[in-house]
């Protein structure tokens, strides 16, 4: 297994690995790009974290209470989340509204 901030190539990679802050992504508050943003109805939520598991900007954060919620910082509104949400409790709105 590799060591921490050790450079690999991806095919050394093990089934699995997860791969967290590689350059500077969070420098870029991309959530400006939007123009629908994903609103949780909470009552809803199985707290099953698929939303998670699928947003290809990992903005999906679990909160305090177990729900999951979109960190409007970086999520572009891709909707991705809504469309594989299992309940449906996910909902995209116009980013004016």
């Amino acid at each position: 297994m590799a060591k921490p901030m050790e450079k690999i190539t991806w095919q050394e990679l093990e089934a699995g690995s997860v791969v967290t802050e590689i350059g500077n992504a969070r420098v870029y508050e991309t959530g400006s790009w939007r123009s629908e943003r994903p609103v949780v109805e909470a009552s809803q939520c199985i707290k099953c974290g698929v939303c998670w598991l699928f947003c290809p900007d990992s903005c999906i954060v679990k909160a305090a209470d177990g729900h999951f919620e979109a960190d409007l910082t970086y999520c572009k509104g891709c909707g991705i989340c809504a469309k594989e949400c299992p309940v449906g409790c996910i909902t995209m709105i116009a980013e004016e509204e």
